[in-house]
């Protein structure tokens, strides 16, 4: 039986967050945004100020048998760029509290944890990762996600916490952040628009083969995960289920935006190539789930989202 109430989105300002409250609100759910501080954009969804970093659990706990949603979902913690310790504090011990104050509480409301697919660390070319693999994270960002979702799934399985985890691969359409990799390319791209110049597009080698999920497929994922009750404290990757290069996606949005571009690969390329596919049938059979949109489809209406107003579409032959 799907669970009833609101539904509160932790980290709903954020990329896939956004998505994730559009998705629920679509089906008729009353959405609650909970984060550090409000949108600078326009939302029609009710904020609540909720910073995970620096409540204690005693004190979030509290914030939740106030608010008593029916579903929460935790998209906290997808962050780059900081130090080991700034890392952990950012996208582990969020979670670790959050799971404290969900077993006190009164009432339980369904959890779907966002992990991610850099908790499984490097692997082999060729390798389909899933339930199978033992994770060996080798990144702050995946030893951090990591605890988090070990800590998640250590209550579920426990019986203090309703809930399953879903480890998001790349993501990638409308929203995408500037520090994507499609988000940097399209900065250069958005800044030659127009003009009578060539885009010189500097990014680190794209030697590797990621496994790339349109951020509107990953929202339907977690509907899925919110209303399958029957299963807790379950881990299911989220994605296409394919590995590709990334260079393509790059060459795609160039493509797509009609404004001619030199990619330049700075550094020097690893004798293996980072490779990451996921193995997604268990999200088929458990939650009925599969990916519906292509990667051209993420691509194109991530252009569509960043090009500069009044700029048509165009592609180059």
């Amino acid at each position: 039986m799907a669970p009833e109430g609101s539904v509160l989105v932790l980290g709903g300002h954020g990329f896939v967050g956004r998505h994730v409250c559009a998705a629920f609100a679509q089906r008729g759910r009353r959405v609650i945004v909970a984060g550090r501080r409000p949108s600078p954009r326009p939302s029609q969804y009710p904020f609540v100020r909720m910073d995970l970093a620096m409540l204690s659990a005693a004190e979030l706990a509290a914030e939740l048998e106030r608010l008593r949603p029916g579903i929460v979902i935790n998209t906290v913690g997808s962050i780059w760029g900081r130090s080991a310790e700034e890392m952990w504090a950012a996208a582990a011990l969020p979670t670790q509290r959050l799971i404290s104050a969900l077993s006190s509480l009164s009432f339980r409301p369904r959890l779907v944890h966002l992990g991610s697919v850099l908790e499984y660390g490097h692997v082999a070319p060729g390798t389909t990762v899933g339930p199978h693999t033992v994770p060996r994270p080798d990144t702050a960002y995946g030893r951090a996600k990591l605890a988090a979702t070990e800590t998640a799934v250590r209550a579920m399985r426990s019986g203090a916490v309703d809930g399953m985890v879903l480890r998001l691969a790349n993501i990638a359409g409308p929203g995408a952040p500037a520090i994507s990799l499609l988000g940097q390319v399209a900065e250069r791209l958005a800044a030659c628009v127009g003009r009578d110049e060539v885009a010189e597009v500097r990014l680190s080698p794209l030697s590797a083969y990621r496994d790339y999920v349109d951020v509107r497929d990953a929202a339907e994922a977690v509907i899925a995960a919110a209303f399958a009750t029957e299963h807790v404290g379950v881990i299911v990757d989220i994605g296409r289920g394919e590995a590709i290069p990334v260079r393509s996606l790059v060459d795609l949005l160039i493509k797509l935006s009609g404004v001619p571009a030199r990619v330049v690969e700075q550094g020097s390329k690893p004798l293996v190539p980072d490779w990451l596919q996921l193995d997604i049938r268990p999200a088929m059979r458990l939650l009925g789930w599969r990916p519906r949109r292509t990667i051209a489809e993420s691509v194109r209406d991530y252009w569509a989202d960043v090009r500069p107003s009044g700029v048509q579409q165009q592609t180059r032959a």
